[in-house]
């Protein structure tokens, strides 16, 4: 039995829940949850924009310690800190035999139609478990495909932004936008994943960093992280002050908060032959696009999941980014808070003033 955070209807608060969890199969690894961040994608859940089968318990952005494993699991051990992740990858299918780990489907990574359910209420009815992990709970059952075992000194209330929004943000620059020193990034939302997305862009060496947000402070944050200049995102010239500070645009504009309006000040930021790249998650009926003289100017439009990270190799990478000092992870985060506020938390997500909120379990 453990405590649990139960999205039961969307758009209502999440319900603190006693549930059962059940035992390690062969390839299966329980985690006792030492912190969880509090991610913009859980809340497209939480309100129904994004649907998914309830009830369940949202959570994505973790680490905690291994507590029991699978007769088969070979990655991590008893004892192991470990940060988990919502990219867990089968191993043999197209996308991960190319490289490409973050877009595999992940079906072998989760338990059959006919198998017991890795969670249930205490009188047997499931609960789903959201994004392979479920991680506003008192312990994770996940498979060891979903997590890998980090340095033990790493604060695991800092690790645990790792899981998503820094290899998101900090997976875009190296993995997807392959960064050259020098070029010019705009970013366009100061939440997590941008605030990482910034940091590793100034690991990177990029020429000039600009911050697009509506709040100061995030903006403010943004320069502590790395920015080198800074936009109010809301500004009716916004995409104009940005192509003007640059002498013609950006060579890369990363969209991370997932408003229609933003993606277009990101295509509207770009110089010639520049690239915009979205993370955000936006409305499922939303579009994105570029226009014909964008085409002919040898602009480009990506998609991105994840950061296209390999997270095995890319996560350990990141921790010791943090531990030598070059990775700010105690910016992003804002606060810690217990499970039992986590519906606060989401309502200062909401309002949009703060950075990271991470819950942390005893």
């Amino acid at each position: 039995m453990m405590k649990a955070a139960v999205l039961v209807e969307a758009g209502k608060p999440l319900e603190i829940e006693d549930v059962v969890i059940s035992k390690p199969g062969p390839h299966e690894v329980l985690i006792r949850t030492a912190a969880c961040g509090l991610c913009h994608s859980d809340l497209h859940f939480i309100e129904g924009a994004y649907p998914h089968p309830l009830p369940a318990i949202p959570g994505h952005e973790a680490a905690g310690i291994v507590e029991a494993v699978g007769s088969e699991v070979r990655t991590v051990a008893v004892g192991d800190a470990v940060i988990s992740c919502l990219s867990a990858y089968c191993g043999h299918c197209e996308f991960c035999v190319s490289g490409r780990m973050s877009l595999c489907l992940g079906a072998d990574t989760r338990r059959g139609e006919g198998e017991a359910p890795r969670i249930t209420r205490p009188d047997g009815s499931a609960v789903g478990q959201m994004l392979n992990l479920s991680a506003f709970a008192e312990q994770m059952l996940i498979h060891e495909h979903a997590c890998v075992r980090i340095d033990p000194d790493m604060p695991l209330d800092r690790a645990a932004v790792i899981g998503c929004a820094v290899t998101t943000g900090a997976g875009t620059i190296f993995n997807s936008c392959k960064l050259t020193p020098g070029e010019t990034v705009a970013v366009v939302g100061c939440g997590g994943v941008g605030l990482a997305t910034i940091n590793a862009a100034k690991i990177a060496g990029a020429g000039r960093i600009i911050a697009a947000d509506p709040i100061k402070e995030k903006r403010d944050l943004a320069i502590k992280l790395g920015a080198t200049d800074v936009v109010d995102a809301m500004a009716e010239d916004a995409a104009g002050q940005i192509v003007e500070m640059t002498k013609g645009g950006v060579d890369h504009a990363i969209e991370a908060v997932g408003r229609p309006a933003s993606g277009d000040l990101a295509v509207g930021s770009l110089k010639r032959g520049g690239t915009a790249t979205i993370l955000g998650m936006m409305p499922l009926d939303h579009k994105v696009g570029l226009s014909a003289i964008d085409l002919l100017s040898g602009k480009k439009l990506q998609g991105v999941l994840m950061g296209e990270n390999r997270f095995p190799i890319d996560i350990p990478r990141l921790v010791d980014f943090y531990l030598r000092g070059m990775l700010d992870l105690d910016s992003i985060v804002a606060e810690t808070i217990p499970l039992e506020q986590i519906n606060d938390g989401f309502e200062k997500m909401k309002k949009g003033d703060a950075a990271r909120s991470v819950i942390t379990f005893n």
